[in-house]
C-alpha cells in the first residue's frame, strides 16, 4: 500500500468538510432521488459521512484535550487513514444493499445489477482520492460474497447497517481494552448515524 504523509490540515480539509457539510446541509431542502446517478451519489456521500463522523467523533471522546496533538503523529495519522477507507468500504456496502432492498421491497426494484454497477462506479472514483488499492480490491470481493447471499426483500429490515458498526469497532486506533468498554456505545453511535441517512433516503423517494 501507498503511504502518505497526513496532517491536521489535510484532515480538516479533505475528511472534516464531509462532516460540516453535512450539518449545514440538515437545514437546506432535499432534493428528490429522480435516477440512479442521483441514488449514487446519495450513497457515496452519506456512507462517506457516516465513516468519517463516527470515527473521528470516537476518537474525540477517547482522546479528549490531546485530540488535536496526536495529529503529528505520523504512525497514528497512517492508522486513522486505514481505519477511515476500511469503515467506508463497509459502509458503502450496507447503503448500497439497504437502498437496493429498499426500492425492491416497496416499489418491486429488480435490476440489481445495478447495485454491483453502482458500487464499483463509486469504488474507481475513489482511486483518485487515494484509496488504497488493497482495500478496494477487499471491498469487491466481499461485496459479491454478501451479493450471493442477500435477501433483497428482507435486508433493508434486518439489521442493513451492522457490518459498518463492527467495521468501526475493529478498525478505530483505539487500545483494545478501551474499545471494548466503549463497545455498545460505539455500536449505537454508527447506527443513529445510519438512522439519519435512512429517514432522508425514504424523504427523497417520496415516502
Amino acid at each position: 500500500m501507498a503511504k502518505y504523509k497526513l496532517t491536521w490540515r489535510d484532515l480538516t480539509w479533505n475528511d472534516f468538510k464531509i462532516y460540516l457539510f453535512g450539518l449545514f446541509k440538515a437545514f437546506i431542502p432535499k432534493n428528490k432521488i429522480k435516477d440512479l446517478d442521483e441514488l449514487e451519489s446519495f450513497i457515496q456521500s452519506k456512507s462517506a459521512w457516516v465513516s468519517q463522523v463516527t470515527l473521528y467523533g470516537y476518537l474525540k471522546t477517547r482522546m479528549g484535550t490531546r485530540y488535536v496533538l496526536h495529529f503529528e503523529n505520523d504512525k497514528f495519522m497512517g492508522s486513522v487513514n486505514l481505519a477511515k477507507w476500511n469503515i467506508y468500504a463497509v459502509a458503502l456496502q450496507d447503503l448500497t444493499f439497504f437502498t437496493f432492498s429498499y426500492l425492491k421491497a416497496n416499489l418491486d426494484y429488480q435490476d440489481f445489477d445495478k447495485a454491483k454497477e453502482i458500487f464499483l462506479k463509486i469504488l474507481d472514483d475513489e482511486t483518485s482520492n487515494k484509496m488504497p488499492l488493497d482495500i478496494i480490491d477487499n471491498a469487491k470481493k466481499n461485496f459479491d460474497e454478501r451479493l450471493q447471499k442477500i435477501n433483497w426483500d428482507t435486508y433493508c429490515n434486518d439489521l442493513p447497517f451492522n457490518l459498518s458498526a463492527l467495521s468501526l469497532y475493529e478498525w478505530a486506533p483505539i487500545a483494545d481494552e478501551l474499545k471494548t468498554l466503549d463497545r455498545k456505545i460505539v455500536l449505537n453511535s454508527v447506527i443513529l448515524k445510519w438512522d439519519v441517512v435512512k429517514k432522508e433516503f425514504k424523504e427523497r423517494l417520496g415516502f
